[in-house]
């Protein structure tokens, strides 16, 4: 599969993911957690689908698009393992987790990390969707939408 290909089918994942998960998280309490702000597309859809919601976007360093950028109250720039860490415990009701890199040894620096970090933020209840499978003791694996093949993307809910 090319290159192209391989971003569009991301792309398409992440879009039928989040489409199929707003039901569930429109109507929990806190903010959504957008970790990999990257050039916004994505913080866009989010915006759209949750236009009352604050959603806070994490990223090392900005590159969206000047449409598709936070308010500065709600951007946080700098190594997201190191700035998201003053937001433990906000109880987000949903965390989106696109920061994979594509390199396998790059990724599982990341993914020592990111599964911890990502259950501090998220609330009880709260759902992850993730391009990087997480191994954590208080996730449950959630059903990806038809659309979505099964490894492109990873869904999850906080038991506890």
């Amino acid at each position: 599969m090319s290159r192209l290909d391989s971003f569009i089918r991301r792309m398409t994942a992440q879009r039928d993911i989040l489409n199929h998960i707003c039901e569930n998280v429109k109507d929990m309490e806190g903010p959504v957690i957008e970790l990999g702000l990257g050039n916004g597309r994505t913080y866009d859809h989010l915006r759209e689908r949750f236009p009352e919601r604050r959603i806070i976007a994490f990223d090392r360093a900005l590159g969206a698009h000047k449409s598709s950028t936070p308010p500065p109250e709600n951007l946080i720039i700098g190594e997201i393992r190191e700035t998201a860490q003053r937001f433990i415990g906000i109880d987000a009701a949903l965390v989106h987790a696109d920061i994979g890199t594509g390199y396998d040894e790059k990724d599982a620096v990341t993914l020592t990390w990111l599964p911890d970090l990502a259950v501090a933020l998220l609330a009880p209840g709260g759902i992850i969707a993730s391009g990087l499978e997480l191994q954590h003791s208080v996730l449950e694996q959630l059903p990806l939408p038809a659309s979505v093949k099964p490894g492109r993307y990873f869904l999850y809910r906080r038991i506890v």
